[in-house]
């Protein structure tokens, strides 16, 4: 056990997760309403997730659902606060863009250096699953046929598909795609990292449970 002590605080000094929000894109519904969403891209080798590389699009209500649920679940801790909202925002205001970009990007950095929050499943679900706010929050609760780890794995399919994939598209009872048997799974189970450059140091992860 002592030789295994400085191979594992070897990798956590090397264990980095790199976050960008990017791209916003304004989309309108129909004439009284429109959204903006943004593109989110992670890189990490960290133990937290399956996914290394992902890009997810959200949109400013599923940062404040987001929110709210990490506020939920870690009730004894500050979740920090995301960028207020902005009366009639607008593209074309380069003030109102930047602001609400480095407040997203704010945000995401600082909830990502917190291992309590990094075991919230909701987190992993926003940041590498394309399912909506109900799938989502049914997901995590254990309310449908398939865990959150495959959620996020069928979504990394349907942006990189390959051949081997042709099989999976036979069931689909979902918008999203997805028809797999409940494993109540609430939260991500880590795997081992891969890469190296640095990007936000993390504490040692909490034991799982």
């Amino acid at each position: 056990m002592e030789d295994e002590r400085p191979v594992f605080d070897s990798l956590m000094k090397h264990e980095f997760i790199s976050v960008i929000v990017r791209d916003p894109q304004f989309h309108r519904e129909d004439f009284w309403h429109s959204h903006c969403d943004y593109e989110i891209h992670l890189h990490t080798n960290s133990i937290y997730f399956r996914r290394k590389l992902s890009c997810v699009r959200r949109r400013f209500s599923e940062f404040v659902w987001l929110r709210q649920r990490l506020q939920s679940n870690a009730v004894l801790m500050d979740v920090p606060k995301l960028p207020p909202s902005i009366p009639f925002f607008s593209l074309r205001n380069p003030l109102h863009v930047n602001l609400r970009l480095n407040g997203l990007q704010s945000f995401l950095e600082i909830v990502l250096q917190v291992p309590l929050l990094l075991s919230d499943s909701c987190l992993h679900l926003f940041l590498q699953s394309d399912l909506s706010v109900s799938k989502m929050e049914a997901c995590a609760c254990g309310r449908t046929r398939y865990s959150v780890a495959q959620a996020i794995q069928r979504s990394a399919r349907r942006q990189h598909p390959s051949p081997s994939d042709d099989s999976d598209n036979e069931s689909t009872t979902s918008s999203a795609g997805l028809d797999y048997s409940s494993e109540g799974h609430t939260q991500t189970p880590p795997l081992p990292g891969t890469d190296s450059a640095p990007a936000l140091a993390l504490t040692p992860p909490l034991p799982w449970p």
